[in-house]
């Protein structure tokens, strides 16, 4: 009888048995997963759709940070606003369908104010943007000024491009959609 090498577990070779191992493994995920009661799971249903998301994604968030959405992000990229424009309509009623605080994150000239305004009222605040290629320091101050007293694990950033993506990564957000993405779910 050979003897197994260093971190063997004893077990069977992967070679017999596949079919077995499969499904122990997968009734042992199964065990794992918490069984929700249906009507906790209709209310995640219908608190997803009050947030515009879908309900993988929304479920998704909860998995990882065990906690609820309760504000969104929104570069100015995202809602298409530019020095001296309104923000486009369809943008502007999708932000009035979200069911948690929103706020804005001025970029480039536009300054917060502008932002706010243009926004016409469906933005609570309006903060300046991280500049491009900043540390990640830097960035994590300006992003938690913005959110003031909301736990950054429980926002999720609107935004577009990469810049923006590393915006949630260094604030660590719940997570980070794309504009276009999120302007279509809803």
């Amino acid at each position: 009888m050979a003897l197994a090498g260093l971190g063997h577990n004893g077990g069977p070779t992967l070679e017999s048995g596949g079919s077995w191992r499969r499904h122990c493994w997968s009734r042992a995920r199964a065990d794992l997963l918490p069984t929700l009661p249906l009507e906790v799971l209709r209310t995640r249903v219908r608190r997803a759709a009050e947030l515009g998301l879908d309900y993988r994604t929304y479920a998704s968030v909860r998995a990882a940070t065990g906690h609820d959405v309760v504000a969104f992000l929104f570069s100015s990229n995202a809602l298409r606003v530019m020095p001296g424009q309104e923000m486009p309509a369809d943008r502007s009623d999708r932000l009035g369908r979200i069911g948690a605080e929103r706020i804005g994150l001025a970029q480039g000239r536009l300054a917060p104010e502008d932002l706010l305004a243009a926004a016409q009222g469906l933005l609570a605040a309006a903060h300046p943007a991280p500049r491009p290629f900043a540390g990640w320091s830097e960035q994590r101050h300006l992003l938690r000024a913005a959110l003031g007293r909301i736990p950054s694990d429980r926002v999720i950033l609107v935004g577009e491009g990469w810049l923006e993506r590393e915006w949630s990564q260094a604030a660590r957000f719940a997570a980070c959609l794309e504009a276009d993405r999120y302007m279509r779910a809803g």
